[in-house]
């Protein structure tokens, strides 16, 4: 992870955290592949995963911090939903049905455990586990965050292989009966709880018993048994193989008897990419798992006209996995072309207990280990972007325009017209881009194009398009370089990120298949957006940002590229 922001973001997202975000209007539904509220506006999914279905069987983290102090942690790092995970014998099974949390944790030998959760969250500690989980889902309520509740597994544990027994209908803890009950139980249970919109039926089916046939009955009959106890919910189906596979569906969707309320799901993680990360140009990497991976398993349902969830991605948050920083740069491209719904593994820092490892330090956690605050802040400044909608039905009156997406700090690309130059900024202040035909990247509306001047040296606005220095062309197999030819020397420039934020250009870095390259700081992803373009009101007073502080992170950044 690169923390490579500009003071300007900073303010805003400061502006914004500290602020609170008005809740949709509930229930949510769908058209065509958007997600939208009672009102038909667009509604963006921008989740979090919190793990509630590991051995104890309650949310983790409760021996940390209070419950309304984790989900007020939630909403204040932007996110507006939580996939809080459960399993079915929570619901379903004498030994976990009945029994209280401190129970729950002391058959287990978490001693310690209880009496940090009795400092913490007394209030819980002598309640039933479903208790403690209807607690959880009130508490994530009360600070305007949606719940979309997501069957992990039956058996409480630690989720997946391939033979763990949890894995497909008809494993030897997914007893189908069972599992049908559970869901119909979840869905009342939750029936008078507006927040709770939507129900994620099984996550990451696998194992060497998955097929076909038994997938489209049984996801049939258990969407339908949701909707029939609860219309309101969005039914999310998973796919096959950890949830990496929808492409059957290509050839055969789903028949059910409702409609405006189906929602699939996929997961992707840098890890799944079989060592390509790290082995590999990320340029060609990038462009093959989503040309030959993601998209044809999944991203044609869009165009298919259903939504699709990424319900799981996730990387190690210290910053310091090469592979999964790639990894990321990638994600975050797709998701803003895409503008996808997506929810973050995880939220927990530890868990109570995990593979038999006790108080185990999540690496994925968005929370660090003690829960106190987040792990990686630069992480929650650059996904920021991404959690409102760029796209959608009742953003606003506003035809299609572009922005230009910087993935690897989350910013877009600024213009100013008094000084002629180009930075990177926030992108709710982005003007509106329209990539032309002929390759020109021209402020619409206006007669300002995106203009080269030479190797090292700024990007500017010109009104003399006519130039080969005006025209930009996507380089590599990322198709994220974006390149220009200056006019008196017939040589190739990338655009790239200054010291201070600004846009230069430079030779174009990592085009051939140097594995050890790292070429982020040059992608930049063309996307579509349709929402308003005033920008955020700063008739406010802003915090101060310390001189200097953008172009020692700069120097950081471009010292972990080794540019």
């Amino acid at each position: 992870m690169y923390p490579l922001l500009s003071s300007l973001f900073l303010v805003l997202f400061l502006l914004r955290s500290s602020s609170s975000i008005s809740p949709p209007s509930l229930p949510l539904s769908t058209n065509s592949r958007w997600i939208v509220d009672s009102g038909g506006r667009r509604v963006k999914l921008a989740c979090v995963n919190w793990a509630a279905h590991l051995e104890p069987a309650a949310a983790e983290g409760l021996n940390k911090q209070p419950v309304d102090c984790i989900a007020s942690k939630i909403a204040d790092s932007g996110f507006n939903c939580v996939r809080l995970t459960w399993a079915v014998y929570m619901v379903t099974n004498d030994s976990f049905e009945s029994i209280t949390l401190r129970e729950s944790l002391e058959r287990i030998g978490l001693n310690e455990v209880v009496a940090e959760v009795k400092i913490n969250n007394p209030d819980l500690l002598d309640l039933t586990l479903i208790q403690v989980f209807q607690e959880v889902v009130a508490a994530l309520a009360r600070n305007n965050l949606m719940i979309i509740l997501d069957n992990q597994l039956s058996k409480p544990g630690w989720c997946c292989s391939k033979h763990d027994g949890n894995g497909f209908f008809g494993d030897i803890y997914f007893d189908t009966d069972e599992w049908l009950r559970g869901l119909k139980t979840m869905a009342i249970m939750f029936n008078n709880t507006p927040n709770v919109v939507g129900m994620s039926l099984r996550n990451e089916l696998r194992g060497p018993k998955q097929n076909f046939t038994l997938w489209y009955r049984y996801m049939q009959e258990g969407a339908e048994a949701v909707h029939s106890t609860n219309p309101n919910l969005l039914v999310i189906l998973s796919g096959l193989d950890y949830d990496k596979d929808l492409t059957f569906l290509s050839l055969k969707q789903v028949n059910l008897s409702f409609s405006s309320k189906l929602v699939f799901e996929q997961h992707w993680y840098g890890f799944s990419d079989g060592g390509d990360w790290e082995n590999q140009n990320p340029n060609k990497v990038c462009n093959s798992v989503l040309q030959y991976n993601i998209l044809p398993k999944g991203g044609f349902l869009l165009k298919q006209g259903y939504p699709l969830f990424f319900s799981e991605f996730g990387f190690d948050q210290s910053g310091t996995h090469t592979s999964d920083n790639r990894y990321l740069s990638c994600f975050l491209s797709l998701a803003a072309e895409l503008d996808l719904d997506w929810a973050l593994w995880a939220l927990q820092g530890s868990y109570y207990l995990r593979q038999g490892e006790r108080n185990y330090d999540e690496s994925y956690g968005l929370l660090g280990f003690d829960w106190g605050g987040v792990r990686n802040p630069s992480f929650v400044k650059r996904i920021s972007a991404l959690q409102t909608p760029f796209q959608g039905p009742g953003l606003s009156n506003e035809m299609a325009y572009h922005l230009i997406f910087h993935p690897l700090s989350g910013l877009c690309v600024l213009s100013d017209f008094s000084s002629k130059l180009v930075k990177l900024g926030s992108c709710f202040d982005s003007k509106a881009w329209n990539y032309t035909y002929d390759n020109k990247l021209i402020i619409k509306e206006t007669d300002y194009c995106l203009q080269a001047v030479g190797m090292g040296k700024n990007v500017k606005i010109s009104t003399d398009c006519d130039k080969s220095n005006s025209n930009w062309n996507l380089l590599s197999d990322s198709k994220m370089h974006v390149s220009t030819k200056l006019s008196k020397s017939g040589k190739n420039l990338c655009l790239d990120v200054g010291n201070d934020g600004s846009l230069v250009t430079n030779e174009c870095k990592c085009l051939n298949f140097n594995a050890t390259c790292s070429p982020e700081i040059q992608w930049f992803k063309i996307i579509l957006s349709n929402r308003e373009i005033e920008g955020i009101d700063l008739n406010l007073e802003l915090p101060y940002v310390e001189k200097g502080w953008f172009e020692r992170i700069i120097s950081v950044v471009k010292k972990a590229l080794s540019l």
